[in-house]
């Protein structure tokens, strides 16, 4: 068993995981999506991003541009997320948060994206 390769999906996982338990719940509930689990999500997201960095292959080049396009809205979510801070006392509102989820939602389908292409990548390799 390969480790590197371990490490390599297990943070393309883990970042698909915590993307996908920052959107479930209700799209436009605010105490259903927590601040936090999506810091943790981008921060996992880019450590992923950083290990797809030294991959030359042509799988690699889409992994990495995978986890870029997930990078940006997941980063734009957040952005979202601190601009609209004041809306009400408790956070953002109601519409900021489907804004928020929405961009998060996007992420979600690169994240897929990603783990669908490693799960083929691995299929297709030969031992």
């Amino acid at each position: 068993m390969n480790l590197e390769r371990v490490i390599f999906g297990f943070f393309i996982i883990l970042s698909l995981t915590f993307n996908f338990v920052f959107v479930v719940g209700d799209i436009d509930n605010p105490t259903h999506h927590s601040v936090w689990i999506l810091t943790i999500a981008i921060l996992v997201n880019l450590i992923a991003t950083g290990l797809k960095l030294g991959d030359r292959s042509q799988v690699g080049a889409l992994l990495l541009a995978a986890s870029l396009v997930a990078d940006l809205l997941l980063i734009t979510a957040r952005v979202v997320w601190v601009v609209y801070q004041n809306d009400t006392p408790l956070g953002p509102s109601a519409e900021s948060i489907v804004t928020i989820v929405s961009l998060a939602g996007g992420a979600l389908l690169a994240n897929i994206v990603s783990v669908i292409i490693l799960i083929g990548d691995t299929l297709m390799s030969r031992r």
